[in-house]
């Protein structure tokens, strides 16, 4: 799952962003414009704004990710803790709310939460595509029930892929998803992954799912379903 920090407080930030990159990609920016622009170039799960950013109030930042139709899951940290100030923030697009200090596994558990109102295919958190199924809590994976290891970058791929089901993904969609954004890639570090994920995916079994959409990039298709 790849999640956006907005905080201008580097030193928290820089927090927030350890406590969730063991199991996420995260990227983090100090100022409400340059969190627009993230947000509305790359797809993220969950958005972790801040509301006293130096350029732009986090409402106004939250509001217009609404107008621009981001569907991300939004959890709003601010040092204010009043009934008016939530319910502002959540006529305003916000999904959750989170007081300054807070716990870390408080914060880990809001993402938790957040993670798994994300609409795909998901049956107690785990999604499914034909005798496919992918662990998003447990970070497993199994076919015709056979555990498969994958390395974490061959799961974010994964998982970005089933969560797309049926639609292709540009390799820089895919490279946007699984690597963070100050991060140099190229094209063919995907191409690489997707090997790699064939070879344990797809060959040691009957069904092919992970399918080349060409002159795209990749998709995950069950054929044998239709």
């Amino acid at each position: 799952m790849k999640i956006l920090i907005i905080e201008d407080n580097k030193l928290l930030a820089k927090r927030v962003k350890d406590l969730l990159s063991e199991n996420h990609l995260v990227d983090m920016v100090h100022t409400g414009v340059n969190g627009l622009n993230f947000a509305l170039a790359t797809q993220y799960e969950i958005i972790i704004l801040d509301l006293g950013l130096p350029d732009l109030h986090g409402i106004k930042v939250c509001e217009e990710l609404r107008e621009q139709r981001v569907e991300s899951a939004i959890l709003v940290l601010s040092g204010i803790n009043d009934t008016l100030s939530r319910v502002n923030l959540l006529n305003s697009g916000a999904d959750d709310y989170l007081t300054k200090p807070f716990n870390g596994s408080e914060l880990r558990a809001r993402v938790a939460a957040l993670a798994r109102r994300q609409p795909n295919m998901l049956v107690n958190n785990v999604m499914v595509v034909g005798d496919l199924e992918v662990d998003i809590d447990k970070r497993e994976v199994r076919k015709s029930g056979v555990l498969i290891l994958l390395r974490r970058k061959e799961f974010d791929i994964l998982q970005y892929l089933v969560k797309n089901q049926g639609r292709p993904v540009s390799r820089e969609m895919i490279l946007n998803h699984a690597w963070e954004s100050d991060v140099e890639n190229w094209n063919n570090t995907v191409d690489v992954h997707i090997k790699h994920l064939r070879d344990k995916i797809d060959r040691p079994f009957q069904s092919s799912l992970i399918k080349t959409a060409y002159g795209i990039g990749y998709m995950v298709e069950n054929t044998q379903s239709k």
